[in-house]
């Protein structure tokens, strides 16, 4: 493998004293009628995508700019922008850049409270808000916070009375005007922008308390996404498709950094429930999934399959899966690929996998990955049948994204891969997992306190994962340090094991494993509100609605299946010796997940305190 500070001094040749505006700059010219973003905001139903040039997306950025300007935007105040994946998000975050503010996305799901304390501490110069919905979830920071001097809505009815408010059409007009007379202010600040100047600044979605702030460059977000696309083995513009939040960091290194230096085309879609179908029509080249869309995929084909009358059709599409699994397995570090391994994956490519993989949108994907959560091995190995590869990653907001990757170079399942050039990795005495490179965050918005509990002296962050090291140098996550349950026997347990067994069971949405300071395991299960009624209607099992279906003794008896399945491949210690199957989903909006999908496990410990009581009963 190469020398870690080589590859850092390669990578710094690339990137070093640029920033985002520099990027954009040679991308706008290099691709500049190439398609940059996509969305259909606004068109009819069935219409086609709208769609913006690379070209068009710097004019439109220098316009927003020069508004900026114009309202009295300083270099370094922050832009505040609480949208969907949109046009409107992608350029209010690239013309806060070129006027060398500050633009923060902030999570759609946030209540009033968090988006007071979030603009409170960040002081906002400007809010862009999309819809009524996110007005609403401002009103209170708007009354309180005095530094948000100008309110730009996209889609919203404007207050009466309140002249901050102003619309999106007129707010890019403004700029045109000003930019037509004061142009030069605009570039000047794009050139004297510092590598070392906020990019960004990320308020983490949070699975405990306030979120924190995290402060990312334009050299840490160059570094990240040059590292990454190399990791990644993504030389070419690609098509992507935009779905996650672009308060997340995934997102905005794959949808938002990557594309302006390598000038790829995104498809944004506002709601992530028409992922599936979008991805049929985009077909795109690089897709990133966080492990609970690829576990609904796995879900959905796992339904699709088991309802299939035929057990010759069932027993054709398990032979050609198995095939592609030794095809990727034959692939991983450590595997040999041999003739007779080739040969059974094409046929059972051209019997079936490539019409899944096409009904799935999936056919064009050259790299697909996975991150924000360890992806459970089994769906790993599932995606493996279909013949496609899904690269795991591991990172975190604090290291701009991913830190250690799989790639087509070297990848092994069930684990995170390797440091990305440049980075040091490593474990801590108690198997935490420590980083350094160019990508870390210089410290949390206004939280010194934190910072210094984030980075040590000697510049490593401590992620707060436990993790493993194998001899091929490749890293695996086992559980964030805090989560890891601690039995009244003293046994230390990874919940997250646990969960991703339970979660095999196409009709089990979500799981919660519990037994920190208790005697035993026990577990809260939801339904797959999307799966679970569909394979109770094939067995003739009638009922009004999700509640209801929890209480069939049918459902009962498939969730108890789903606790055995799982007790059979878990340590006496970590078997799950009682359940409840909740009557009700898990969503962000619901409180129990974060906008990433992540599960709130205090949330969850407070919200069921009753039934974890009554578990323990």
């Amino acid at each position: 493998m190469p020398d870690v500070l080589s590859e850092r001094a390669r990578i710094e040749s690339i990137v070093g004293g640029r920033t985002l505006v520099d990027a954009l700059g040679e991308t706008a010219v290099s691709a500049a009628d190439h398609p940059a973003y996509s969305d259909k905001h606004g068109v009819p139903e069935g219409a086609s995508w709208r769609t913006l040039t690379w070209a068009e997306v710097r004019e439109r950025a220098l316009d927003l700019a020069a508004a900026l300007v114009a309202r009295g935007a300083q270099p370094g105040d922050t832009v505040a922008i609480m949208a969907t994946n949109r046009i409107e998000h992608f350029l209010a975050d690239i013309g806060a850049v070129h006027a060398a503010a500050t633009p923060m996305s902030i999570y759609n799901t946030l209540s009033p409270e968090q988006v007071a304390y979030v603009a409170g501490e960040a002081r906002p110069v400007v809010a862009v808000l999309e819809d009524a919905d996110h007005l609403a979830r401002w009103g209170k920071a708007l009354a309180e916070v005095d530094s948000v001097r100008t309110v730009v809505l996209v889609d919203a009815e404007a207050p009466a009375g309140d002249d901050r408010f102003t619309t999106w059409e007129a707010f890019l007009a403004e700029g045109a005007a000003a930019r037509a007379e004061h142009g030069d202010e605009v570039a000047r600040r794009g050139e004297q922008l510092d590598p070392d100047a906020p990019a960004t600044i990320l308020y983490t979605s949070g699975t405990t308390g306030n979120p924190k702030g995290v402060v990312l460059t334009h050299h840490n977000v160059l570094y990240e996404a040059q590292s990454t696309l190399e990791a990644a083995g993504l030389h070419e513009p690609q098509v992507g498709v935009s779905y996650l939040p672009l308060a997340h960091i995934a997102e905005r290194v794959l949808g938002l950094y990557g594309p302006q230096i390598q000038g790829s085309h995104m498809h944004a879609i506002g709601d992530p429930a028409q992922l599936l179908a979008t991805l049929g029509e985009v077909h795109p080249t690089a897709f990133f999934g966080v492990p609970r869309v690829w576990e609904k995929i796995k879900t959905g084909i796992s339904a699709k399959l088991a309802a299939d009358p035929d057990p010759d059709n069932r027993k054709m599409v398990e032979d050609c899966m198995a095939a592609g699994l030794a095809w990727v397995s034959a692939q991983e570090v450590g595997g040999t690929m041999t003739p007779e391994v080739e040969q059974a994956y094409a046929e059972a490519e051209e019997k079936i996998l490539g019409f899944l993989k096409l009904l799935l949108g999936l056919d064009q994907v050259t790299w697909a990955g996975s991150a924000a959560a360890p992806m459970p091995i089994e769906v790993a190995r599932f995606m493996a049948g279909l013949g496609l590869k899904v690269y795991d990653v591991y990172g975190m907001t604090e290291t701009c994204g991913a830190i250690t990757a799989n790639g087509p170079e070297a990848f092994r399942l069930g684990t995170v891969g390797r440091p990305t050039p440049g980075m040091e990795v490593k474990l801590g005495d108690d198997g935490e997992i420590l980083v350094r490179g160019p990508v870390i965050t210089p410290g949390y918005h206004r939280q010194e306190e934190a910072t210094r509990a984030l980075i040590d002296d000697d510049g490593w962050v401590h992620t707060g994962d436990i993790g493993t090291l194998d001899d091929d140098g490749f890293f695996a996550v086992v559980d964030r340090k805090k989560e890891l349950i601690i039995t009244s026997a003293g046994k230390n347990i990874a919940p997250s094991n646990i969960e991703n067994y339970l979660k095999e069971s196409p009709i089990i949405g979500h799981a919660m494993a519990i037994g920190d300071n208790r005697p035993y395991v026990v577990a809260v299960l939801t339904l797959d509100g999307e799966v679970a009624p569909v394979i109770a209607q094939a067995q003739g099992i009638e009922f009004t609605d999700l509640a209801d279906l929890a209480q069939k003794p049918q459902i009962q008896a498939m969730a108890q299946a789903a606790v055995d399945a799982a007790n059979e491949r878990l340590s006496r210690p970590e078997q799950v010796k009682a359940f409840e199957l909740l009557p009700t989903e898990w969503t962000a909006e619901s409180e129990e997940l974060t906008p990433t999908l992540k599960l709130k496990r205090r949330v969850v410990n407070t919200k069921y305190s009753d039934v974890v009581d009554r578990l323990y009963g």
